[in-house]
């Protein structure tokens, strides 16, 4: 399952998903993963999320953030939500298309039982159009 939080650069977006993991935390029966682009926001997580911060990764594109999606589902079979902020940012899509990647984050959360619930700075608007209906915040 995929869920986005959408809106332009510096509207709040970040605060919403921060608010949404640190309350999943109460109801989660696996454990919670939030990835990001530095770990600025260490301090504002519960300490029951584990955070990574994927620009201490050579991730070069989608393709290999994909991978590393995976790399961390593999090695945690308990994983229940993976949290992604600066989504365009950590998966190296800036300006690019983003629907074949959602495409596969939506088939993995599917067949792992992992819920993907993504912050990107995109405005409603240009959201692909087969995503429209996972928008849960649109800032």
């Amino acid at each position: 399952m995929v869920e986005l939080i959408v809106g332009k650069k510096g509207k709040g977006k970040t605060k919403v998903l921060l608010d949404k993991v640190n309350g999943a935390v109460k109801d989660a029966n696996g454990s919670i993963v939030y990835l990001d682009k530095s770990t600025k926001h260490m301090y504002e997580l519960n300490n029951k999320v584990r955070l990574i911060d994927v620009s201490g990764f050579p991730v070069k594109n989608a393709d290999e953030f994909v991978g590393f999606i995976c790399g961390i589902l593999s090695q945690d079979h308990d994983l229940e939500q993976v949290y992604l902020d600066s989504f365009l940012t950590t998966a190296k899509l800036e300006g690019k298309d983003v629907t074949e990647t959602l495409d596969q984050l939506s088939a993995i959360g599917d067949e792992f039982k992992v819920s993907f619930i993504i912050s990107m700075s995109l405005d409603k608007e240009e959201v692909p159009a087969a995503y429209q209906d996972k928008i849960i915040c649109a800032l």
